[in-house]
């Protein structure tokens, strides 16, 4: 078997079916619990179904912290999880260009097997598509993701109300940062590694510490927490006002943001949770967060202000208004 990908292996032949068992079905085995297809029948179980579907074109695709494999397998699965539910099966599809090593893809593909396991997911079914030299970046990878969400679980942001208590599960602005450096396209060095995981244990223990008391879950990544309140603020017609000095930002972030003029609240996150969560219920989720990690904290809350805007109390006790990011920082990062 050649080792670099060609043309051949996207013409449905031999070679295709090759890198299929050699690349896919060989790593995925454990975590499909079946031979993979190009559709898999599902049972359906009790409660409502949950749909996401996702694609992945990070550059660089090795970065500390994680690669363009476990991404696609974590972004995924994170989007259920933050709906409210148990996730249950992926499908991914390939783009690879010709060249590219079969080894790597060997190793991008164990990444998402380990992850999967690691969710508790299967990877049920697959596709594979061949690209010429030039005509794309190497690997893209494209995934859907289904789960069960139990009856009576109601989480969304109307139903936001003023008092809610505003959290995030960790220090934001790592996994933009992270690949940031690791494009070499700067002169700076600094040791931050990607966020990039799993949060169904955080979403699951969000739900277990604030019951009905949950408004609502989100995962902060692309535009990150800012562009997440914003969008609450939104959808509810309510004001939130958080306090920056609460925000966990990690010192070598925070210098990096200062030298290049980045703001860490619109840094792209992939293992970063925010919930609102009604305030009786705040003490209980924060600990259940705390235990998961040290760095989460209780950011801010919603307020009784007319307008449905997000507002930042600066540390010199003035405060900005938070808004839409008008444009990317940084593009293909996730």
């Amino acid at each position: 078997m050649e080792r670099t990908i060609t043309l051949a292996h996207g013409s449905g032949g031999r070679l295709t079916s090759d890198l299929v068992r050699e690349v896919f079905v060989a790593t995925f085995a454990d975590s499909a619990g079946q031979a993979m297809d190009d559709a898999a029948v599902l049972p359906a179980g009790e409660g409502r179904v949950a749909l996401t579907t996702d694609a992945f074109v990070v550059k660089p695709r090795f970065f500390p912290g994680g690669d363009i494999g476990k991404l696609s397998i974590c972004g995924t699965v994170n989007d259920l999880a933050v709906a409210g539910a148990r996730p249950v099966a992926l499908t991914t599809a390939f783009i690879i260009e010709e060249g590219v090593g079969i080894d790597e893809l060997i190793t991008i593909a164990a990444s998402m097997a380990t992850c999967a396991r690691e969710a508790g997911v299967r990877l049920v079914a697959g596709d594979t598509k061949v690209v010429e030299r030039g005509s794309g970046d190497g690997v893209y990878i494209t995934t859907a993701g289904y789960g069960l969400v139990a009856d009576g679980l109601q989480l969304s942001p109307t139903t936001l109300r003023p008092g809610d208590v505003l959290l995030v599960s960790g220090d934001v602005g790592r996994h933009e940062a992270a690949i940031l450096l690791a494009r070499g396209q700067i002169s700076l060095a600094a040791p931050i590694v990607s966020d990039c995981g799993l949060l169904v244990a955080t979403a699951r223990a969000v739900l277990k510490a604030g019951g009905d008391g949950v408004r609502c879950l989100r995962d902060a990544t692309r535009g990150g927490l800012a562009t997440v309140l914003c969008e609450w603020a939104e959808s509810s017609g309510c004001g939130l006002l958080v306090e920056d000095a609460r925000v966990p930002v990690t010192a070598s972030v925070s210098a990096v943001s200062e030298l290049l003029g980045l703001d860490p609240l619109y840094l792209a996150n992939e293992g970063r949770l925010v919930t609102a969560v009604a305030p009786e219920r705040a003490d209980a989720v924060e600990a259940a967060l705390r235990a998961l990690d040290p760095s989460a904290a209780r950011i801010g809350r919603v307020s009784d202000a007319a307008r449905s805007r997000v507002l930042c109390e600066t540390g010199v006790g003035g405060r900005r208004v938070l808004d839409k990011l008008a444009g990317g920082q940084l593009p293909r990062i996730c």
